[in-house]
């Protein structure tokens, strides 16, 4: 009984081989033309949560919703999660987010860098090379055309800077600059949202207002707004945006990792895929029109 065991045994294991041998038949093409990166890609696109943080600014909903449209078609599962930016670093770090599309620096972010660069992955690639940050007027207070002329009309903005969320990096750069230029102002912090409609309702008044703003910002199409002077560069000059990921992304996912650096804008498409995404109905359908009418440029980013 025991040796009709064992030669059963040896005749099944015999068949498993033939089985498996005939699986793995290198007559088909497909099999043999796969290449090691082939193999790598669809691995790494295995319906695995990608969490992408989100800040309620028109650019970070626009270009958010643009790469979860990017990654989604790619096979990706992408999650959009709403953070201020304080906590967005934290979830870097502790892993609990994958990704931050948007780093200002030299100046603007560099409080985060400096806490952050240990733990979390800035990129040295940027995607935007032309941001500008500073207090910001409509053109119409003709008085007012430096930061250094704000104390002397105080009275007219009622000593208040209408700013937005307080953990951004420029709301922090605003009170260093209060300090430099020694403002007899405050800084009042709320949101991007609530900060437009201030400026609105002014320009719409034909009122002074003075707040942060940056570009790239659909509100400089829409409104007649000026920077104002800043001769201590406090706000600094040109600035570049980055991203950040958490430790471990590039091995996790080594093909969005290339895309993110290889992803470029100018002014005018980061414009257009902002106004796109503001007329949708949903962020994402704008977000997904954009590509559709610039395909070429998206598929430079991920061919």
């Amino acid at each position: 009984m025991n040796k009709w065991k064992k030669e059963l045994s040896i005749i099944f294991a015999l068949l498993v081989v033939a089985v498996l041998t005939a699986c793995g038949d290198t007559s088909d093409p497909s099999n043999s033309d796969q290449t090691e990166e082939d193999q790598e890609s669809h691995t790494e696109v295995n319906n695995e949560e990608i969490t992408i943080g989100q800040i309620n600014w028109a650019e970070n909903i626009a270009v958010t919703n643009m790469w979860k449209a990017i990654l989604e078609d790619k096979g990706y599962n992408v999650q959009l999660n709403v953070l201020d930016m304080g906590v967005m670093m934290q979830a870097l770090e502790s892993g609990d987010l994958d990704a931050h599309l948007e780093i200002w620096l030299p100046v603007q972010d560099a409080n985060y860098l400096e806490e952050y660069q240990e733990t979390v992955n800035f990129s040295e690639a940027t995607w935007f090379d032309n941001a500008k940050v500073g207090l910001v007027v409509p053109e119409y207070v003709e008085e007012v055309n430096s930061i250094e002329d704000l104390n002397e009309h105080k009275d007219l903005f009622e000593g208040e800077i209408v700013g937005f969320d307080a953990g951004a990096g420029t709301m922090d750069v605003t009170k260093e600059l209060i300090d430099d230029y020694n403002l007899e102002f405050e800084l009042l912090a709320s949101s991007e949202a609530t900060m437009l409609v201030e400026i609105r309702e002014s320009i719409k008044n034909e009122e002074p207002i003075v707040a942060p703003l940056w570009t790239p910002h659909w509100a400089f199409s829409k409104y007649d707004l000026k920077f104002l002077e800043d001769p201590q560069n406090t706000y600094g000059g040109v600035e570049k945006i980055h991203h950040a990921t958490r430790e471990g992304f590039s091995e996790d996912f080594p093909n969005v990792s290339e895309w993110f650096n290889n992803w470029k804008m100018n002014d005018e498409q980061i414009g257009e895929l902002i106004d796109y995404v503001e007329n949708a109905e949903e962020p994402l359908d704008g977000a997904k029109e954009w590509i559709d009418e610039n395909q070429e440029l998206v598929d430079e980013w991920v061919e």
